[in-house]
């Protein structure tokens, strides 16, 4: 029997772009966290210190009961609370493996698959770039990649579709020539197309056999996605936007997605993200984590990925270069594509407290502007 303790600390730290977490117990325990409004730490770090008034003193086992305490305790919601919320789930998570000694997949199952399959990501202004960076990922041992099929500096400045798509298509076939069949391909829209665009291209990028298209439109509506999937003979991947399950059951309902990517660090932490998975399992459709934020974010990636059955793909970024290579005393285990599942306690990962005195290196606002004056999507 686990003696009882209590929170006793909360502390969000600002480190580069990224907002992570320490909770503290009176035994001495520290759960480690991440939330994830990418761009938006500094307002997410405050709706945590807002938190940690009600945190304070508490159980820290009773994870479920604080997840709905803190998420009913307003009407309204938002990637600002839901940010906030997942870096406490995280690390109370976190704190629950290492007070029982085990992984948090232990605490959510059991382990499903000893190592995670992950897509690098690769890109390049110009074709010959992309081609480049993608054959150096295959090299290094990835089996998928995912990839923008237009220039992702001047992307907003087109002023012919037509031109713009046949871009497109030149820079998927080149890569998939490039790499052959023994390499999937990911295409990412980044929500850059209209409805009509994006089936218009789907259909043209169907002869590549692209693992997902991703983002084809903005994710505003379920149903107007659906009509995407139905038109697009290419598995759809969305929902990295999405904060609640109730916006993923939307998604699964309007039958919008093969793949559904929530992000960790926004849909709840691994409260929200299992829950998310179960649904999607319920509807054939299988998870591909987003997870553009630091190591913390990934090894938290892995713990859902080895304790669901419906697991597809994990993104991942690379941590081989500072800041990110520097977080952790030894980095997450990496060899030819794969992630190894860890078998430490908690999240499997030790802080090196020396890189945490990295400075906050906040988001600037960039928002791009098209060739007349529109705002265009980021």
């Amino acid at each position: 029997m686990v003696s009882k303790t209590k929170i006793e600390k909360i502390e969000p730290i600002l480190w580069d772009r990224w907002l992570l977490i320490k909770i503290y117990c009176e035994d001495g325990t520290i759960g480690i966290g991440e939330g994830g409004v990418h761009g938006w730490q500094r307002p997410t770090k405050t709706m945590i210190e807002v938190m940690s008034e009600y945190l304070l003193g508490k159980d820290p086992h009773l994870i479920e009961h604080h997840y709905q305490w803190l998420y009913r305790s307003s009407h309204f919601m938002g990637s600002i609370v839901q940010g906030a919320l997942s870096a406490i789930d995280i690390a109370l998570w976190d704190i629950k493996g290492k007070r029982l000694s085990v992984p948090i997949y232990e605490l959510m199952g059991g382990k499903t698959r000893d190592k995670v399959r992950c897509y690098m990501h690769v890109g390049g202004s110009t074709k010959d770039e992309l081609v480049k960076s993608a054959v150096q990922a295959s090299k290094d041992g990835f089996t998928a990649v995912r990839f923008t099929p237009y220039n992702p500096t001047t992307f907003h400045l087109h002023k012919s579709y037509s031109e713009w798509a046949d871009d497109a298509v030149q820079r998927v076939g080149a890569v998939r020539e490039s790499l052959g069949n023994e390499v999937d391909i990911c295409v990412e829209i980044h929500r850059q197309m209209n409805p009509a665009e994006s089936i218009s291209l789907g259909k043209r990028l169907e002869q590549f056999n692209p693992f997902f298209y991703e983002d084809p439109m903005l994710p505003d509506s379920p149903a107007i996605m659906g009509d995407i999937a139905k038109q697009c003979n290419i598995p759809i991947a969305t929902g990295e936007r999405f904060t609640t399950i109730f916006e993923y059951q939307q998604l699964l309902e309007a039958k919008a997605a093969a793949y559904i990517r929530p992000d960790l660090c926004l849909c709840g932490g691994l409260s929200g993200s299992k829950k998310v998975s179960a649904m999607a399992e319920a509807y054939h459709v299988k998870v591909i984590p987003h997870n553009p934020l630091s190591p913390v974010s990934t090894a938290t990636c892995i713990q859902l990925d080895a304790s669901i059955p419906n697991f597809g793909l994990q993104e991942y970024t690379g941590e081989s270069e500072p800041p990110k290579s520097e977080l952790l005393k030894s980095p997450l285990e990496l060899k030819n594509g794969y992630l190894t599942v860890p078998d430490g306690v908690g999240l499997g990962i030790e802080i090196n407290e020396k890189s945490l005195n990295m400075p906050e290196n906040p988001k600037v606002l960039d928002t791009p502007i098209g060739f007349d004056g529109s705002v265009q999507d980021r």
